[in-house]
């Protein structure tokens, strides 16, 4: 709650005469009992800004005709991440599929030794020679120098190849005790920061939906997909310079847990 928006507040003596901000001088009268009506009025208005302010109260009140959130209901939810392993609940499978999104989509997936660690890492064993060679074939070298890199991923001297993913939001779309699907809406940066450029980088909106499975006590991905959207509007935020986003892009380290 933010007190003073309206400007400053007058506060009238009880005796006739001026305002306390400036109006009218008073007169030298004044009563013991008009002091006491003053430090009476002023006694109350703290006590009704301290409880105005008072915030995640638990107790109800009779006379407040308008119910405040607890503080409770802006705090952060869920157990600490695990050091190894996801929790075999629905919490553990949505922090899992946010996790590998963040992989899934990143600078490391377009590198072929890098990529085989992921597959390996991210993939159920039964679907990981499968899902190997689709990605092989999808980040071909071909694909990789329309992006500017070479066939190891690399971006040219003097330019940064940029793909990171931030998860907004999970959802569980099914739960079983050995399987789930999971939605994760993400947002993210794509493209080449560099003076010569071809592929500036981006923002982008996407939802992907990976399909879990519980093995050898471990949350791993037996498929996924991705579609557009949802997309916010828009802001207007002025575009960095090629130099400004490759200089965050090296300082500013991608996060390796999102949840």
């Amino acid at each position: 709650m933010s007190l003073g928006d309206e400007g400053q507040t007058r506060t009238r003596l009880p005796e006739g005469g001026g305002d306390v901000y400036g109006g009218a001088r008073r007169g030298g009268r004044s009563s013991s009992r008009s002091l006491i009506t003053v430090v009476g009025v002023v006694v109350l208005l703290i006590a009704a800004i301290a409880f105005a302010n008072r915030g995640g109260d638990d107790s109800s009140s009779s006379t407040g005709s308008v119910d405040k959130p607890k503080a409770s209901s802006t705090a952060a939810t869920g157990t600490k991440p695990v050091q190894s392993g996801y929790a075999h609940d629905q919490q553990g499978a949505q922090s899992a599929a946010a996790n590998y999104a963040t992989v899934l989509v990143s600078a490391d997936i377009l590198k072929p030794a890098r990529r085989s660690e992921i597959v390996q890492q991210v993939f159920v064993t039964d679907k990981q020679a499968e899902l190997q060679d689709k990605l092989d074939k999808a980040y071909s070298k071909d694909f990789l120098s329309n992006l500017g890199l070479d066939a190891n991923g690399n971006a040219t001297t003097g330019q940064t190849y940029v793909s990171r993913t931030v998860p907004v939001g999970t959802k569980t779309t099914s739960y079983l005790d050995s399987t789930a699907s999971i939605d994760v809406w993400c947002t993210g940066l794509y493209g080449t920061a560099g003076e010569r450029s071809t592929n500036p980088v981006t923002s982008d909106w996407f939802t992907m939906t990976l399909q879990l499975r519980w093995v050898n006590g471990d949350w791993k991905v037996d498929s996924f997909s991705q579609k557009d959207g949802p997309a916010p509007v828009p802001g207007d935020n002025k575009a960095s310079s090629a130099d400004e986003m490759a200089t965050a892009v090296q300082e500013y380290g991608g996060f390796t847990y999102a949840r």
